[in-house]
C-alpha cells in the first residue's frame, strides 16, 4: 500500500503539473536530474549545472525510498538542494524513516575544447547524514551526443571498491571518517568532509534526439542501512535509465537500479525569471498629444465648471481606469501634484508613469512639472517628479524609458501634508471574503496537511495612516488538527503547540489589529500595532525604520511585548508573555540578492541573529534562505538543532501575465520548533516601502513608458 501510494503521488503531482505548466517554454539544452534532484545521470551526479536563477523540482523513487527535491541556482557557479526523503520501513520498528537534507555544489570549471567541466559538492552537508558525501567530478561532451563523467567521491559515495583516501598525502587525519549519523540532525559535520576511504564512479549519457537520453553508470552507493534491512536489493554496481523531456519542460525518467530496483522519476525546471505568461496584457497606456489641444477641455470652460475641480474629476476616472487610487491633488502655477496609492501594478515605476501620462493627457496646457506622490495606507512614502515635454519627446523613443529616467527625479515625500485631499477620501473601509488554505509540512505521519476554509478581511481606516483591520476564519475541512503530535520541547513552546491551535479552534480571530503607520521625519518610517497580531500571540509592536532615497542599506529597529493566545484563537490569553524585539540591516547587494540580518530577542527569550539571503527576480519572483543561531544549546532546540528555511514569492502576474499586487508566498521549514521563534506582525515597514523607494524604482524603469 505504501508502494502504491508513492507511485500515486508521482502520478498526480506530475500530471497536475503538466496540466499546469502547458504554457511552459520546452528547453531541449535542459540539465538531467540525479535520483537526488541535483544534476546527474541516474544516482551518480555530474558536474553540469541548471542555468542561473533556475529552480529545479524533482520526485523519485528508489526502492523503498521516495526523495522530493528542490534545487536552486543560486549564482552561475553555485547551487543549492533542499531533500525530504521517505523510507518506508526505514526505522527499527518497520515505520518509515523521514530524512531532511541540503546540499551545496560548486562548478569549478566550465566546459572547453578539450577540457572537460568540473564540479566539486557536498551532499547532506546539514542534516542528519544519511545521505553525507562529498565528490569531485569531471564531466566532458564528445560529439553532439555523448557524455562522459567520472569522479571520486567519499562518505556515501565510497561503499563499493573503495581505497586509501589520496588525500592522506596531505595529512594522514583524511585517511579516517568517524562513523554514526547526528542524534538531531541540522549541523554541519565539517570534520568529516573529504574523509576516510574513497571511491571512483562514472557513466555515460547518450541523447537519441533532442527529448530522449539514455543513461548507464557505475554506482558505488551500496544502501548498506536499507539492505541490511531486507528493504532494497542492490546486486549490481551498473544502473541503466531512459528519460523523455516533453516540450512543456517535464522530464519523465525510468530506470533500474542495483540491477533489481525499478524506479521512476519526475522533473520539472523552472526558470524564475521568465513568466509563464508573457507580460503585456495590459491596457494599453495613453498617448500623450499636445497639450494644445487640451486648451478646449472642460476646465478651461467655467461655464461648465472648470478650473482645479473640472481637472479633479477627470484625472480622478482616468486614474481609477489605470488602477490608482487618487487621494489628493493640488495644481498650481505650472506644477501639479498628485497623491496616489497603487493597488494594481506590480512594478511601480509602470504605476509612476501611468499616472504621468494620466496627469500629462488631462490637465491644462500650462502645467509643465508632473508630481506622482505615492502612499501607502495614506502615508507619503516617495514622489517621482517629471517634465511634461520630457513624456511628449520620449514616449515613442527607442531608449525613452532610460532616458526619462535620467531626466526624473526621485525624492522622499515626509515634507507632504495633506493639502488638496479629496473629499470622500477618508474614512475608507474594505472587505474581502474568499477561500483560504493553511499548509503544514513534514510531519511524520503526513508530510503535508492542509486545512481550508472562509477568510473574512476587514479594514476601515478613519485617517491616514491608521488602520483597523480583522482576518477571521473559519476552517471546513483539513487535518492538521489531526496529528498527535504535542510538543516536547525543552523550552518555552511558542510554536510547538501550533497542532493544539489548529485542534481546539473552529471560528477563528486570525489577526484583530489596530495599526499606525506614520512619517517621523525625512528617510523614517514609524509603525505601532496593537492587538490580536498573529494566530498564537496579541500585544504591541512598535518599529522605526530609516531608508534614504535610492540608498542600498537600511536600518531598523523593533520592540515588542507578545502574550500567548488562547488555543481557541478567540478573545483569551495564556499566561505566557514576553518582551522581544530586533535590530535590523537591510542591504541591497547588486544583481537582485538582497541580505538581511535581525538581531535580538525571540518569542521563547533566547537571544541571537537571524541571516537571511534572497534573489529577487525583475518580475518580482524571490526565492531565499535563511538561518537563525541563538543562545539555545542544540540539544535543547532539539531536532534540526537550529532554525532554518527556505521561501519562495510568486507574483500572480508571474502565472497570469496580467498586472496584480497579489503575491503568493510559501516558506519551507526543515522542523518546527520553539528555538529562533519571530513574532509574525503584518506590514512590516522595510517590506511596506521598498518598492517604492529610488533603488527599486530605478530597476522597474525600463516599464516607466509601457
Amino acid at each position: 500500500m505504501r508502494r502504491r501510494a508513492s507511485a500515486f503521488f508521482i502520478l498526480a503531482f506530475g500530471t497536475a503539473s503538466a496540466l499546469a505548466l502547458t504554457n511552459a517554454a520546452a528547453q531541449s539544452d535542459r540539465t538531467a536530474l540525479s535520483t537526488y534532484g541535483t544534476p546527474g545521470l541516474i544516482e551518480t551526479p555530474t558536474a553540469r549545472s541548471l542555468k542561473d536563477g533556475e529552480l529545479a523540482f524533482t520526485t523519485s523513487l528508489v526502492g523503498p525510498t521516495q526523495r522530493n527535491t528542490v534545487t536552486f541556482q543560486i549564482l552561475p557557479r553555485v547551487s543549492g538542494s533542499f531533500r525530504y526523503t521517505r523510507i518506508d520501513g526505514g526505522q527499527s520498528d518497520g515505520t518509515p524513516n523521514f530524512d531532511r537534507s541540503f546540499d551545496i555544489s560548486f562548478q569549478l570549471l566550465d566546459e572547453g575544447e578539450l577540457r572537460p567541466a568540473v564540479a566539486l559538492g557536498l551532499r547532506d552537508f546539514l542534516g542528519t547524514g544519511l545521505y553525507s558525501g562529498e565528490y569531485l567530478v569531471a564531466t566532458k561532451s564528445i560529439g553532439s551526443k555523448l557524455e562522459v563523467t567520472g569522479g571520486i567521491g567519499w562518505g556515501r559515495f565510497a561503499g563499493r571498491d573503495s581505497f586509501t583516501n589520496p588525500l592522506g598525502v596531505i595529512d594522514d587525519r583524511f585517511e579516517t571518517r568517524s562513523g554514526g549519523r547526528s542524534n538531531t540532525g541540522g549541523q554541519v559535520e565539517t570534520g568529516n568532509w573529504f574523509r576516510g576511504p574513497a571511491s571512483l564512479f562514472g557513466g555515460v549519457a547518450y541523447h537519441l534526439n533532442d527529448r530522449t537520453t539514455l543513461f548507464a553508470e557505475y554506482s558505488t552507493d551500496t544502501y548498506d542501512r536499507d539492505t541490511a534491512q531486507g528493504l532494497i536489493d542492490i546486486s549490481s554496481p551498473i544502473n541503466f535509465g531512459l528519460q523523455y523531456g516533453f516540450r512543456n519542460g517535464i522530464d519523465l525518467k525510468a530506470y533500474v537500479v542495483g540491477g533489481e530496483e525499478i524506479g521512476a522519476q519526475f522533473s520539472y525546471v523552472l526558470d524564475p525569471a521568465k513568466r509563464f505568461n508573457a507580460g503585456g496584457r495590459e491596457t494599453s497606456p495613453r498617448p500623450v498629444g499636445s497639450r494644445n489641444d487640451l486648451a478646449v477641455a472642460e476646465w478651461n470652460n467655467s461655464a461648465r465648471g472648470g478650473g482645479t475641480e473640472g481637472a479633479t474629476r477627470a484625472l480622478n476616472a482616468r486614474l481609477a481606469d489605470e488602477g490608482l487610487v487618487l487621494q489628493s491633488f493640488e495644481m498650481s502655477g505650472g506644477r501639479a501634484i498628485a497623491r496616489i496609492e497603487n493597488t494594481r501594478w506590480d512594478v511601480e515605476a509602470q504605476a509612476a508613469g501611468r499616472a504621468a501620462r494620466a496627469m500629462a493627457t488631462t490637465l491644462p496646457p500650462k502645467i509643465e512639472e508632473l508630481v506622482v506622490v505615492f502612499q501607502d495606507k495614506g502615508v507619503p512614502i516617495s514622489r517621482v517628479v517629471t517634465q511634461r515635454s520630457d513624456l511628449e519627446e520620449l514616449q515613442y523613443d527607442y531608449d525613452g524609458s532610460w532616458r526619462s529616467y535620467a531626466r526624473a527625479d526621485i525624492q522622499d515625500a515626509a515634507d507632504e501634508g495633506r493639502a488638496g485631499e479629496l473629499s470622500g477620501a477618508y474614512p475608507v473601509f474594505d472587505y474581502g471574503l474568499s477561500p483560504y488554505m493553511a499548509l503544514s509540512f513534514f510531519d511524520p505521519d503526513n508530510p503535508v496537511r492542509a486545512e481550508a476554509g472562509a477568510q473574512l478581511k476587514l479594514s476601515y481606516r478613519p485617517s491616514p495612516g491608521l488602520t483597523f483591520a480583522g482576518r477571521f476564519r473559519y476552517p471546513f475541512a483539513g487535518n492538521i488538527g489531526d496529528s498527535d503530535r504535542i510538543s516536547d520541547s525543552a523550552i518555552e513552546p511558542v510554536r510547538t503547540n501550533a497542532v493544539l491551535y489548529a485542534r481546539e479552534s473552529d471560528l477563528e480571530v486570525n489577526t484583530l489589529t489596530a495599526e499606525y503607520m506614520f512619517r517621523p521625519g525625512k528617510d523614517l518610517f514609524g509603525r505601532v500595532t496593537a492587538g490580536y497580531l498573529e494566530d498564537m500571540f496579541g500585544g504591541v509592536s512598535a518599529e522605526l525604520l530609516w531608508y534614504p532615497t535610492g540608498s542600498r542599506l537600511a536600518l531598523g529597529a523593533e520592540v515588542n511585548y507578545a502574550r500567548q493566545r488562547d488555543f481557541d484563537m478567540l478573545f483569551g490569553f495564556q499566561d505566557y508573555g514576553v518582551v522581544t524585539g530586533h535590530a535590523s540591516a537591510y542591504y541591497d547587494l547588486g544583481n537582485g540578492f538582497l541580505g538581511q540580518i535581525d538581531a535580538g530577542r525571540y518569542l521563547a527569550g533566547d537571544w541571537g541573529a537571524t541571516v537571511a539571503i534572497d534573489r529577487e527576480f525583475n518580475n518580482g519572483f524571490r526565492v531565499g534562505g535563511y538561518f537563525t543561531l541563538t543562545d539555545v544549546s542544540s540539544s535543547d532546540f532539539g531536532e534540526g538543532s537550529f532554525d532554518k528555511g527556505i521561501r519562495f514569492e510568486v507574483p500572480l502576474s508571474f502565472i497570469t501575465g496580467k498586472p496584480s499586487k497579489t503575491v503568493l508566498k510559501q516558506t519551507l521549514r526543515p522542523i518546527t520548533r520553539d528555538g529562533g521563534a519571530r513574532l509574525n506582525v503584518d506590514n512590516r515597514l522595510h517590506r511596506q516601502v521598498r518598492d517604492y523607494r529610488g533603488k527599486e524604482l530605478r530597476d522597474g524603469w525600463g516599464r516607466y513608458l509601457r
